[in-house]
């Protein structure tokens, strides 16, 4: 019996994440839209000092975390961090302690989802 690829598309819900960082702050921003049309939008403020990737972390971590809390099966994240997601992908391995800590952090949570994909955007798409 044949899949049917638009079978993992329904009820696929899309997160997107960007993270930033200053001298004087860092933050991060995410975007959580239903298949039933309603939008959960998140500013983030870090009471921390987090380079970009970290705030990429920290957003996809928050958006993940608020997506099993809804209960959401099938996930399509949205990052304009190369490095985030070739790590989240296993593409990249990990060499820095931080950037380690944070991937399993998002491993654990992928047995929340049915479905869980990470994916690369260019920066000026990323909204």
């Amino acid at each position: 019996m044949e899949e049917d690829p638009l079978e993992d598309e329904k009820g696929l819900w899309k997160l997107s994440v960007d993270g930033s960082s200053c001298i004087s702050w860092s933050g991060a921003g995410l975007v959580l839209p239903s298949p039933d049309a309603w939008t959960l939008e998140y500013a983030l403020r870090f009471g921390f000092k987090a380079t970009n990737n970290e705030a990429e972390w920290e957003a996809l971590i928050v958006g993940l975390t608020i997506a099993k809390h809804l209960e959401v099966r099938k996930i399509e994240a949205s990052s304009d961090s190369q490095l985030v997601v070739g790590l989240a992908n296993g593409e990249y391995e990990a060499r820095e302690y931080s950037m380690a800590k944070y991937l399993v952090h998002v491993q654990s949570l992928k047995s929340a989802f049915q479905v869980l994909r990470v994916l690369k955007v260019p920066r000026e798409e990323n909204v």
